[in-house]
C-alpha cells in the first residue's frame, strides 16, 4: 500500500497537472469508488461539476483537492489509493480502460482519471473544517513532514502507551504516512525491536524512532517512492526506485548490512515485519 512518500509523489504531480483547472463534469465509472459518499455516485457527479481545483493538499497517506464554485464551494475531493490506486492525467477525449474508476473531465480537454484495479481506493467530497482539513481526514495524526508537526509531543505520547512501537506507528493517530516499509526501516535504524511498549523505550528513544521514520521517508521521496507493486505509479506513468536502497524490508534471509545476521522476517496482524535478530533482538 503506498505510504507518505509515495502518496507525496502523486500530490506534487496533481499539483502539477491541475492546479487551477475547472472541473466542466465528472462521471463515476465503478460504483465502489464513491461507496463512503453520501448521496452516492448521482451526489458526487452533480456537485463536482463546475467546480475548480483550488490547491492539492495531503496528510499521511491521504490526498485531497481543495475545491471552489460549483456545489463544492469550500468543500474537497477527499482521495484514499488504498493498494492500487492512481491518478493519471490524459488528453484523450474516450476513454478505454477497464480500471478507471472515475473520469474528471477538466475545462481545457483533459481527462482527470482515477484507475484502481483491486478498488480498496475511494473518493469522498468532504467539507473543510475550521482547521482547514476535510472533516473525512480530521482523525488523522500530523505526519513528520507537517510544518506543525511536534516531535517532542508525540515522541511524549508514543512513550506514554503500552503498545509496541510498531502498532503505534501504523495506527495513523498520533503519527500519520508511516507504513509497514517505512516502519521497518525506521525500527531497524534505531535498532529497536518492532513490539517494544512505548512506556518501555521512553521519550529519547520514541523520539529517535520518528526521526529515523522521518528520514528514510525523506530519501525514499528523493527517489520517487518505493515500487515493490507495479501497479504504484505517479501521476506522469513512472514507478519509484527507492527500494533499491531498502535495509530491512523484503530481504529475508539476506545479510544485516550493520552486522551480517541474516533478516528475518515475522508475522505481524494480517502484514510481515522484517529485522535483524540481532541488532533488534527482543528487550531482556
Amino acid at each position: 500500500m503506498p505510504e507518505l512518500p509515495e502518496v507525496e509523489t502523486v500530490r506534487r504531480g496533481l499539483a502539477s497537472a491541475v492546479l487551477a483547472a475547472d472541473i466542466v463534469s465528472a462521471q463515476v465509472r465503478h460504483r465502489r469508488v464513491v461507496r463512503r459518499q453520501p448521496g452516492g455516485a448521482r451526489h458526487f457527479t452533480i456537485a463536482l461539476a463546475g467546480s475548480r481545483i483550488t490547491s492539492v493538499q495531503r496528510r499521511g497517506k491521504y490526498l485531497w483537492l481543495e475545491l471552489a464554485d460549483g456545489g463544492c464551494d469550500g468543500a474537497a475531493l477527499v482521495a484514499h489509493l488504498g493498494m492500487s490506486g492512481q491518478f493519471r492525467v490524459t488528453e484523450k477525449q474516450r476513454i478505454h480502460d477497464n480500471h478507471a474508476r472515475a473520469a474528471l473531465r477538466l475545462a481545457d480537454g483533459r481527462t482527470l482519471l482515477f484507475r484502481d484495479q483491486r478498488t480498496f481506493g475511494w473518493l469522498l467530497l468532504s467539507d473543510i473544517g475550521a482547521t482547514g482539513v476535510p472533516e473525512a481526514v480530521a482523525h488523522i495524526g500530523r505526519d513528520p513532514f507537517d510544518p506543525e508537526y511536534d516531535l517532542a509531543a508525540v515522541s511524549a505520547r508514543l512513550a506514554s502507551s503500552n503498545s509496541g512501537i510498531k502498532r503505534q506507528l501504523l495506527s495513523q493517530t498520533v503519527v500519520s504516512g508511516v507504513g509497514n516499509i517505512y516502519a521497518d526501516e525506521a525500527l531497524w535504524r534505531a535498532e529497536v525491536f518492532p513490539e517494544t511498549p512505548g512506556v518501555l523505550l521512553g521519550q529519547q528513544r520514541c523520539a529517535e524512532v520518528l526521526t529515523q521514520a522521518h528520514a528514510v521517508m525523506a530519501a525514499a521521496l528523493a527517489a520517487g517512492g518505493t515500487s515493490f507493486d507495479p501497479l504504484y505509479v505517479a501521476v506522469n506513468g513512472e514507478s519509484g526506485w527507492f527500494e533499491r536502497s531498502l535495509d530491512v524490508y523484503g530481504r529475508e534471509g539476506e545479510p544485516c548490512r550493520r552486522c551480517g545476521a541474516p533478516i528475518m522476517r515475522e508475522r505481524f496482524t494480517n502484514r510481515s515485519s522484517h529485522r535483524c535478530p540481532k541488532c533488534q533482538a527482543p528487550p531482556h
